[in-house]
């Protein structure tokens, strides 16, 4: 009866959820049009929305932890589901993403990413797909920001093993940035689908900074380390059994 009574109130939060993407998405879009502050404007209320709707409609909290970076840095996160893309942008002041090609085309979604700045990258063809990354975000280093990407490259279900892309390591070395790690929980909270969403409290933890220099396997080995050895505390402390490694 709990089970069913908590999954009725995740289907309303949902279907609000989705609601509230045009909703928002049409109420800023004049001022949007105008400046880029508009579209961060929009999308910074929806993901407030969204944590403080989880937070009363589900009993999901979610929380910040460590220091959000506010200077021109990469960040590197752990993806499990869409709240963590809503916690990360809503904690920096300047977020922007490296995004799939064929989201530009989503309603809403496409038009504002590309006007805060995220860069589409087209994953179907590595090679390509990593130079066009590294030339889209070199011609875009003057607006400044926090670079976004997920660095195994998708979302990834809590207790799955997965690589680390090595697009996060071209970045890193090419641009010469300080990459700031992202940690998180969200997925033991909020799964990769379904409609279900547990109460708790859903974590993005920020981690120590690496400073630019390191060799790309020195950098690839050091962030997954950090990651995932940080991603596995978080979600123990939320009570998600872990497999053996």
């Amino acid at each position: 009866m709990r089970y069913a009574v908590q999954w009725l109130r995740s289907l309303i939060f949902v279907v609000q959820m989705y609601v509230m993407l045009p909703v928002i998405g049409i109420g800023f879009l004049p001022w949007a049009l105008l400046s880029p502050r508009g579209a961060r404007a929009g999308c910074m209320a929806y993901c407030r929305w969204v944590r403080w709707s989880a937070a009363w409609m589900v009993g999901l909290r979610t929380e910040v932890r460590g220091t959000p970076p506010t200077g021109e840095v990469l960040i590197a996160a752990k993806h499990q589901s869409f709240l963590d893309i809503l916690v990360i942008f809503s904690a920096v002041p300047a977020g922007k993403f490296i995004m799939k090609r064929e989201l530009i085309w989503a309603p809403i979604v496409g038009q504002y990413g590309l006007r805060i700045g995220c860069v589409p990258v087209d994953r179907g063809k590595r090679g390509r797909a990593i130079k066009k990354m590294v030339a889209d975000v070199a011609r875009g280093l003057q607006s400044p920001g926090q670079l976004i990407i997920f660095a195994q490259g998708t979302r990834v279900a809590p207790g799955v093993k997965k690589p680390y892309k090595i697009g996060v390591g071209v970045l890193y070395e090419e641009l010469g940035q300080t990459c700031v790690p992202a940690a998180t929980n969200v997925g033991v909270f909020w799964p990769r689908r379904g409609i279900y969403r547990k109460p708790g409290l859903a974590v993005v933890e920020f981690l120590a900074p690496i400073a630019p220099g390191l060799g790309k396997a020195a950098f690839m080995k050091q962030l997954e380390d950090e990651v995932e050895t940080a991603s596995d505390r978080l979600m123990r402390e939320a009570g998600f059994d872990l497999p053996a490694r």
